[in-house]
């Protein structure tokens, strides 16, 4: 029996790579001589690295980073194979995972440490740079990360403002002179998977602001900051990213990833499962094991499971989905291609008796769904 495992990570217990050899234990004890295929996937937020390094092959590269509160620490990104391609994840130098949660203010996070991860990426010859950038700490627009490569923003007496989402109010002018011109030959792909704009009801403050420590006058406060940035960018670029679907993407970094890197954002798990060839391991295959630490109405809008549904309903390979939690709204998810969800708690326990029992809770429900299709598998 042939069988892809293919999840995205669950979020604050395991990585993708750690579900899916899970998934793989349980299958096991069922089906000792199972041909199985594990595919770490990412929807383009946190796990792109490990999903692209692990798929099409490549090195991990350690450098010294500003953390989201310009802290020093060690940030990993990688380089494919080809040796010109990197993969940069933005939680690893600006993700909400590397703050305390008394921590968290996004009117003073910057993705300055990011930035750093590019400019790292270009001393060592990259000119392509996929960079996925789910899980940010942030809502500056970016800025942080432009002025790691050079650029310089300026208040009304001509000196650089903080960094922060906070203090793009004071923002007069955007100095690009020593702007990092190899940017210019580079071709930069955003892995995306929202597609909200930068300001507004739907933007980036109002919709993500709350879980990165704002509070209600805080988003308002940083919705209007993000939207002068945009004037201060239309002024000195002639681009508007206002209303760019995907701009309010990373409290805007999608909008920054456009505006001075020519950022092309693109559907994050179309791009990943493209670019490991997983088509060619599920039309192979009798069966295909995906999930997410929760699955909801939004799991059917670009994210893992909807991705991995549709490629494997084209080969009507079945789909089953293994989750931490099942939220509302997934009723349509069967017409996408699932065909069975579970959830792994097998009793009532709290969110961090469940996290530390994930690996054993992963491997019984697995085990449980193999011993039931093997029931109808006796042949």
């Amino acid at each position: 029996m042939k069988i892809v495992i293919a999840p995205d990570s669950f979020k604050e217990c395991l990585s993708a790579q750690e579900v899916a050899t899970h998934i793989a234990i349980g299958i096991r004890k069922i089906i000792p001589n199972a041909e199985i295929f594990e595919i770490p996937i990412s929807d383009g937020g946190e796990g792109v690295l490990e999903a692209l390094i692990n798929g099409v092959g490549g090195r991990r590269i350690s450098v010294s980073a500003m953390d989201p509160l310009m802290r020093q620490l060690k940030a990993e990104y990688g380089i494919l194979k080809d040796g010109k391609t990197a993969v940069i994840e933005m939680a690893k130098a600006s993700g909400l995972e590397l703050l305390k949660e008394h921590e968290k203010n996004p009117l003073i996070s910057t993705t300055f440490g990011t930035g750093q991860l590019i400019k790292d990426a270009l001393n060592k010859g990259c000119n392509k740079i996929i960079i996925g950038i789910g899980g940010s700490a942030t809502n500056d627009g970016g800025a942080g990360m432009v002025r790691a490569l050079g650029a310089t923003f300026l208040d009304d007496n001509g000196e650089e403002i903080p960094e922060g989402g906070g203090s793009l109010e004071r923002l007069k002018s955007i100095d690009l002179s020593n702007f990092d011109k190899r940017i210019q030959n580079c071709e930069v792909i955003v892995a995306c998977d929202v597609s909200n704009p930068l300001t507004g009801a739907n933007g980036a403050s109002m919709v993500y602001g709350g879980q990165k420590g704002g509070s209600k006058q805080d988003l308002e406060f940083l919705d209007s900051n993000l939207a002068h940035y945009a004037n201060k960018i239309k002024a000195t670029l002639n681009i508007d990213v206002s209303e760019i679907p995907g701009a309010g993407a990373a409290g805007g970094t999608g909008a920054g990833l456009m505006a001075f890197l020519n950022g092309k954002l693109v559907n994050g798990i179309e791009l990943i499962l493209q670019t490991i060839k997983i088509e060619e391991f599920i039309k192979q295959a009798d069966l295909v094991f995906t999930g997410e630490g929760k699955i909801d109405g939004q799991t059917l809008h670009g994210k893992t499971i909807s991705g991995i549904a549709a490629m494997a309903k084209k080969h009507e390979v079945p789909v089953i989905v293994l989750t931490g939690k099942i939220g509302e709204g997934i009723e349509e998810i069967y017409n996408i291609g699932v065909s069975a969800v579970f959830s792994i708690v097998n009793q009532p326990m709290d969110l961090k008796e469940a996290i530390n029992q994930a690996p054993v809770l992963i491997q019984d429900c697995t085990k449980n769904v193999m011993s039931a299709i093997m029931c109808f598998n006796k042949d």
